[in-house]
């Protein structure tokens, strides 16, 4: 499938999300459960109960991971999530970065952006910048970052290996990235990968977990996996063989 038709499939159907916000686990495509709420799929994929009930506008109960929690973030820090939805890492984020600290989210679906810039109103934080962009081509100033997170977006892009590249352009040196992604353990059949539903259920674009860790290492990062969860699969993803994937990649 041609990477525009892919990027139009995730804007709209992310777009939808943001606008119904009740989709949950990647828009319903991945089969969550009959009696899944986003609060339960947050809480699954490991934020705390205190974490969800603060900033529950923005939990729409995307995700696979809690790459904040991961992360190591401290007080004045610059931190840019990739792919940042409604803003529920970025106001986590600026918890940890305090008022010295400075939190920007980029993502590429206008809906997104808007619902982010009326949560961080209604959170009243003035140190958060949401940005309209492509994670493939950042619109963020290279060697400015401290840390990057991400939870489960990059597996969306049609070419990851643009994505780690501008991820370590824009880090500073010794900065770090903390991402959660969704990667195979086998191949999927080319049917799934065209489907629609698929592709922008974290599942049609996602690679093999070597050929994941082959494209982050060869943008120049020194890669540590944190943990692997298998039994997303069972939970979120009828079974299909793969593992939500967190790593910890250093420039």
């Amino acid at each position: 499938m041609k990477k525009y038709n892919v990027k139009q499939i995730v804007q709209k159907h992310y777009g939808e999300i943001a606008i119904n916000s009740n989709a949950g686990c990647c828009g319903n495509s991945c089969d969550c459960g009959d009696n899944s709420t986003n609060e339960q799929i947050a809480k699954n994929i490991g934020y705390s109960k205190t974490e969800i009930v603060r900033f529950s506008d923005a939990n729409l109960g995307l995700g696979c991971g809690n790459p904040t929690g991961m992360g190591n973030i401290k007080e004045g820090d610059t931190v840019l999530d990739l792919g940042s939805g409604a803003g529920f890492d970025c106001f986590l984020a600026a918890r940890k970065a305090g008022s010295t600290g400075r939190i920007i989210g980029v993502d590429i679906t206008p809906e997104m952006i808007e619902k982010a810039h009326n949560n961080a109103k209604k959170f009243r934080y003035k140190n958060i910048e949401f940005r309209l962009g492509d994670i493939e081509k950042l619109p963020v100033d290279s060697n400015s970052i401290d840390v990057i997170i991400s939870n489960c977006v990059i597996n969306l892009a049609p070419d990851k290996s643009k994505v780690f590249k501008e991820a370590f352009r824009v880090l500073k040196k010794g900065g770090k990235a903390y991402i959660s992604d969704i990667v195979l353990l086998k191949n999927i059949s080319e049917e799934q990968r065209n489907d629609d539903e698929l592709i922008a259920g974290c599942v049609g674009g996602a690679l093999l977990k070597e050929d994941y860790l082959m494209k982050i290492k060869s943008a120049g990062f020194k890669v540590k996996i944190l943990s692997e969860d298998k039994k997303i699969s069972k939970k979120q993803y009828q079974g299909i063989p793969l593992e939500s994937l967190k790593i910890e990649a250093i420039k």
